[in-house]
């Protein structure tokens, strides 16, 4: 999902005077594109803390601005326990500096493993490109067939 369609989708907060501006879990899931039942989901997964108000929901600038981080680091293939281990280096320490740390050792790892698959993946395409040819190759040398049956195999093979 691109940046503007996100942004077009945009729901103008309420605005609470004590805490600012605030959301619903409707007004957040139609603008990130989610599920009511996904954003509870990392309620209880622990990433996002709304406020409560009788049994709704009051989202924050906190918990959007935390739905865009988990949405990124999915897209970026870090699981949730490591996206809420990020968000628990700043809670304890207060501090960006760990937590960026921790995120850019996190970046490096997520790195070799794509920089790994890439390398899986060449290799099995150049093995398949080598089976292709063979595959052509034998088939030139081969007689047509009649009736499903090939008229120069004897052995099977």
């Amino acid at each position: 999902m691109s940046a503007a369609s996100v942004s077009a989708r945009r729901v103008k907060p309420s605005v609470d005077d004590r805490q600012g501006p605030t959301y619903s879990i409707s007004d957040l899931a139609r603008e990130f594109a989610l599920t009511p039942r996904a954003i509870r989901f990392y309620e209880i997964e622990g990433l996002l803390a709304p406020r409560r108000r009788g049994q709704a929901r009051i989202y924050g600038e906190r918990e959007r601005t935390r739905i865009k981080l988990i949405l990124r680091g999915k897209r970026l293939g870090f699981a949730l326990s490591e996206i809420r281990e990020l968000f628990d280096i700043y809670a304890a320490t207060g501090s960006e500096r760990p937590q960026l740390v921790k995120f850019l050792q996190m970046l490096a790892d997520r790195r070799a493993l794509l920089d790994q698959q890439r390398e899986d993946i060449d290799a099995v395409l150049a093995e398949i490109a080598v089976l292709e040819r063979d595959c052509r190759r034998r088939l030139k040398q081969r007689p047509a067939t009649v009736g499903g049956v090939d008229e120069g195999a004897t052995d099977g093979g």
